[in-house]
């Protein structure tokens, strides 16, 4: 649940962790944006980069200008006066899936553990908003939750050594789009046409943590301009 009062652990020499909770919930993940989007806003010179996490946020400074001690005198200032700033609504992005075939070789898989059909698989996915909780693994990857009950999924007991990119899976609560093909042991149910990562854009990555994501079943014949 969320902290009163932040938990700080030193990373090594120049990273300094900061803790606003101990489980995945989205009343937690909205402060880390929050807290996120505020030390951005103030713009710390001594912070080098910020990697925010389910419930906390990963503060890189420079040892040669500063320490921890003082990272965290200064956060804890910004968390006193975060309800002052403006923090910019969440995007709310449609995203479309071919669900099942080649693009979803586990869609039957997943439809057999849980007793339903495949059409119940997918009408469950796309009826269920999902909030971003974090962008990592591979640059663009979005977790998203929470599954519906129906659709809690185990990963796969053996990876694939390859996952197509646009690949839209199921794990544990959560549901992720493959931004770049990798190795992976998510429960393929489906890919989207969509480019999730491109280091040429700004930002080069589709989703941020805090957005919405909808999903909508799309027709094979949409993805016709797939790159693979």
């Amino acid at each position: 649940m969320p902290y009163d009062h932040p938990i700080y652990r030193e990373m090594g020499d120049r990273s300094l962790l900061v803790e606003l909770g101990n489980k995945i919930h989205i009343d937690i993940s909205q402060r880390v944006r929050k807290l996120f989007l505020t030390i951005e806003k103030t713009a710390l010179k001594e912070v080098v980069d910020i990697i925010p996490g389910y419930c906390s946020l990963m503060l890189v400074f420079d040892p040669l200008e500063t320490n921890s001690r003082s990272i965290q005198k200064k956060v804890n200032v910004l968390l006193s006066k975060m309800d002052t700033f403006h923090i910019p609504e969440p995007k709310e992005i449609r995203i479309p899936v071919v669900y099942g075939g080649e693009f979803g070789p586990d869609l039957e898989w997943v439809a057999d553990y849980h007793g339903i059909s495949p059409e119940d698989v997918i009408r469950l996915h796309v009826e269920t908003p999902y909030h971003v909780y974090m962008i990592g693994f591979i640059p663009g990857f979005p977790y998203m939750g929470e599954l519906p009950k129906a659709l809690v999924t185990p990963r796969k007991e053996t990876p694939r050594t390859l996952v197509p990119k646009g690949s839209v899976g199921l794990a544990q609560e959560q549901t992720g789009i493959y931004s770049t093909s990798s190795p992976g042991g998510w429960q393929i149910i489906g890919r989207t046409p969509l480019s999730l990562f491109d280091p040429s854009n700004n930002p080069p990555a589709l989703l941020e943590m805090g957005d919405r994501v909808r999903f909508y079943r799309a027709a094979k014949k949409e993805i016709n301009h797939w790159q693979g």
